[in-house]
């Protein structure tokens, strides 16, 4: 029977979890992007999205609370400033989930957990490069000329 089991204990006592797991999302919140096992990114994001949902609203409450979870001044000051000011306007889904394949030493199922908000490869809001195409030399030469000629040509009726 599985009675009251909400979520994955990961083999580990309570106070090994919440401190894991308050480690895992202040390097989530610094680096925005982590490798770990599947299981525990699930967990991870469990434990994670809710802090961010707080974050969007920066009260002295809120901060106490999340720095209850996180215990790391730090992290809350980046997740407050910086991560609750790209997010404002998303409603939930903060955190992505990709799995990589299987670790190599113990065929652990591995995943990278990131932001969703500093992706710019899948966000397509975000700042992206524009595309810079290759010319050739022939192609850059043929407008230049055309230009020059449109030019003498423009010289010629106002001499008329």
């Amino acid at each position: 029977m599985r009675h009251g089991k909400k979520h994955n204990h990961l083999g580990r006592k309570t106070a090994h979890r919440k401190a894991m797991l308050a480690n895992m999302a202040c390097s989530l919140i610094e680096h925005k992007r982590i490798n770990t096992t599947v299981a525990k990114a699930k967990a991870l994001r469990v434990f994670v999205e809710p802090l961010i949902t707080k974050s969007k609203s920066d009260t002295t409450h809120n901060r106490r609370v999340v720095f209850s979870y996180l215990r790391d001044k730090y992290a809350v000051t980046e997740l407050f400033r910086e991560v609750s000011v790209k997010v404002a306007d998303r409603p939930g889904g903060y955190v992505r989930i990709i799995k990589l394949g299987n670790r190599q030493g113990d065929n652990a199922p591995m995943a990278m957990v990131e932001l969703v908000d500093y992706n710019e490869i899948y966000n397509p809001k975000g700042k992206q490069a524009k595309k810079t195409t290759r010319r050739s030399r022939r192609g850059s030469s043929k407008t230049e000329a055309t230009a020059q000629v449109e030019e003498t040509s423009t010289e010629q009726k106002s001499e008329e």
